[in-house]
């Protein structure tokens, strides 16, 4: 399957240190060759590259590791295809308009039997399973509420919504609007929060890096992937059916989980 990964923090920060640990699984160290995509909202923007080829060797994952883009929120995703042709429409993550605000969604895992009305105003571009089901999210919260609900309804609304989707099969997701990021585990997902007092990271491809030359003490920054990207850090394992919901670094809502740990289902 897909692997994902986001960054949710309280100061614009530069995701590069996850990203490169990240895009080497892209075809490099592990098989997920089939494109990558990575979002990073700016105000009310988003600076949204993608590419049909592996993340590894693409120049525009070289370009996005050069330009150091900071942000509060990223998300990312390197794609091993399941559903859909290997083509640029077919790579995550993908970006709505809801509400006035840009969305944008990464999926991991396969969904099947999944129908959307052909009259709702949203429709997907390509032909995975993983753009459908966003649409899908999308249109269910336009049809329930004409305006945006304050957070904890929105983010309950999303756990009914999207647990009926992962009934249809394997639903990872990381989804966020800018200000707010959600992520749902079925299969393996891990997160952790790095706060003060910051120390040194060592990533899964033995490069180092010490935070405290690149933070300050009120910083927090939340990273959220499939699978650890750092060997010295204490990562959080989600369940099989847990969310999270992070603001500013901070996890400010939790669905723990009934079902055995997402590794046991990879």
């Amino acid at each position: 399957m897909c692997q994902l990964l986001g960054m949710n923090c309280n100061t614009p920060t530069d995701i590069t240190f996850s990203f490169e640990g990240f895009r080497k699984r892209g075809g490099l160290v592990d098989c997920h060759k089939d494109g990558f995509g990575i979002a990073f909202f700016e105000g009310k923007g988003v600076r949204i590259f993608r590419d049909n080829q592996p993340g590894a060797s693409s120049p525009i994952a070289d370009l996005v590791s050069q330009y150091r883009i900071k942000s509060y929120n990223v998300i990312a995703h390197i794609r091993k295809a399941t559903k859909g042709e290997v083509n640029l429409e077919n790579t995550h993550p993908f970006i709505r308009e809801i509400w006035g605000e840009n969305w944008v969604f990464a999926h991991n895992g396969t969904v099947e039997n999944l129908e959307i009305c052909s009259n709702t105003h949203y429709q997907p571009i390509g032909t995975t399973d993983s753009e459908l089901a966003f649409c899908y999210i999308a249109a269910k919260l336009k049809n329930k509420f004409a305006e945006k609900p304050a957070d904890k309804e929105l983010f309950d609304t999303i756990v009914e919504i999207t647990s009926e989707i992962a009934q249809h099969g394997v639903f990872n997701f990381i989804l966020s609007n800018g200000h707010w990021m959600i992520a749902r585990c079925s299969t393996n997902l891990h997160y952790v929060c790095r706060k003060a007092p910051f120390g040194k990271a060592l990533r899964d491809d033995d490069v180092m890096i010490d935070f405290r030359k690149y933070t300050a003490e009120s910083d927090k920054v939340t990273i959220i992937t499939t699978k650890p990207l750092t060997k010295n850090e204490t990562w959080i394992k989600m369940k099989n059916g847990g969310y999270v919901f992070f603001k500013d670094g901070d996890l400010l809502y939790e669905i723990e989980g009934t079902l055995p740990d997402c590794d046991n289902h990879v």
